[in-house]
């Protein structure tokens, strides 16, 4: 039951409406607004940014505060006291696992990171030059035809062992777009490895040589894994949960949430800081964006500045910038001529009074843009990490969402302002 009502007047209608109010464990309360339909009302709200779409456990953001919270664990807590898996598992179960929960977890993942060979075959149907993105799009949709085994989504244990494939084949999935992209030999992956060397192992080794994972490099990428892991309310994450209101299988479902992380207002932020810097091209001419940048009637935009969510800081970005100075420290980039644009935007960021009003600093994908740069993966590969990071987010989601038992197939109403009614004119 509500603690609290909200009443609603509207012209035309006599009654005054009564609407339960709810108040979650954090965040501002909700108005539940399902019974204005009986009165012939739907609300207006583009972009749902005033809209719960439904109720959720997993986590928890203030923006305001700077709050990023997984199960009620400060994503800083997390990122310095846990690794990625760890995480996948918390995300999924809801509490952090036990040692011999999180070797079985491990273990579990590791064994489902080959991918059937036949699908080897469907990378060779896509040009070379093509986006990684629309490899994944394509590839990942089609995984329900390799393992349909798992796919009675009302079966608790079909959506684990589904969880389970999307997780330790995303990798493998996503570096076979890289090695195809190049014309090398797909890396089968190696289960002696963590989940990040694995990662680099099948993006960068070869069978010419043993690929030996450098162990600063395997931390940046889980860090950033970890990091990316999941977001609340997301499009992505709301596309993939709209998705599976349907029945969908889970397989497809990740593939539309991979099509809308696509998207370059969603997941394309450290890719575009990339292009930015590369559009900047010299130090010298820093100043000259900069004051673009200030300019409200300039289109130029600083890209990893900012964030719509967080309007103080990102606190994913402080345990960003402390790997990415570490990748750097230790591969010794400090004189690459697009990473000291990066470092004296920083600088300025944190320094400039305009900036620093605003609170436009430089937030997790700044940072993640410069590391993954850094590690050598080509620009139009960071939305594919991103979306192999979010994977354990989008099946968390999923899996809440078909767990719950007022779970109902999606259907967003509209204000119409089309035509009325008319006839077809007579000719």
């Amino acid at each position: 039951m509500a603690d609290k009502k909200a009443y609603l007047k509207v012209d035309g209608i006599d009654e005054t409406i009564e609407l339960p109010v709810y108040s979650g464990t954090m965040g501002p309360d909700v108005v539940d607004i399902r019974g204005l339909t009986a009165k012939g009302l739907f609300t207006y709200d583009p972009g749902f940014m005033s809209t719960a779409s439904c109720d959720s456990q997993i986590t928890f953001i203030d923006g305001d505060k700077g709050i990023l919270l997984h199960r009620g664990y400060p994503i800083e807590q997390l990122a310095e006291k846990s690794d990625y898996l760890e995480v996948c598992y918390l995300l999924m179960y809801g509490e952090l696992p036990s040692a011999e929960e999180k070797e079985h977890f491990v273990r579990t993942v590791k064994k489902h990171t080959m991918v059937h060979e036949q699908l080897s075959f469907f990378y060779r149907g896509f040009r070379r030059d093509a986006h990684p993105m629309a490899i994944m799009c394509g590839v990942v949709g089609a995984l329900s035809a390799f393992y349909h085994d798992s796919l009675d989504i009302n079966d608790s244990q079909h959506r684990e062992i589904a969880a389970f494939r999307l997780i330790s084949k995303m990798p493998t999935l996503a570096a076979m777009c890289y090695k195809y992209s190049t014309g090398q030999p797909f890396m089968f992956p190696r289960n002696d490895l963590t989940y990040a060397e694995n990662f680099l192992h099948m993006m960068f080794g070869t069978p010419c040589e043993e690929y030996k994972p450098n162990p600063i490099l395997a931390n940046a990428m889980d860090r950033i894994f970890l990091l990316h892991a999941d977001h609340e309310q997301n499009a992505s994450t709301s596309t993939v949960r709209l998705a599976g209101s349907s029945g969908a299988n889970p397989f497809a479902c990740v593939a539309s949430g991979i099509a809308a992380l696509w998207g370059p207002a969603h997941g394309g932020a450290n890719e575009a800081v990339l292009s930015m810097l590369e559009q900047i091209g010299d130090e010298e001419r820093i100043p000259e964006f900069i004051e673009r940048a200030k300019d409200k009637d300039d289109p130029f935009r600083l890209m990893g500045f900012g964030h719509r969510v967080y309007k103080n800081f990102d606190p994913r970005a402080k345990v960003m910038k402390q790997t990415c100075d570490e990748v750097l420290g230790e591969l010794g980039l400090d004189n690459d001529p697009l990473l000291r644009i990066a470092k004296r935007l920083e600088q300025i960021a944190l320094e400039d009074p305009y900036f620093v009003e605003r609170k436009l600093y430089p937030n997790v994908d700044f940072y993640s843009g410069i590391i993954l740069k850094a590690i050598g993966i080509p620009t139009n590969m960071f939305t594919v990490i991103f979306a192999l990071s979010r994977t354990i987010g989008w099946i968390a989601h999923w899996h809440e969402h078909h767990s719950s038992p007022i779970a109902r197939i999606g259907r967003p109403r509209q204000l119409y302002l089309g035509e009325k009614k008319r006839d077809y004119p007579e000719r």
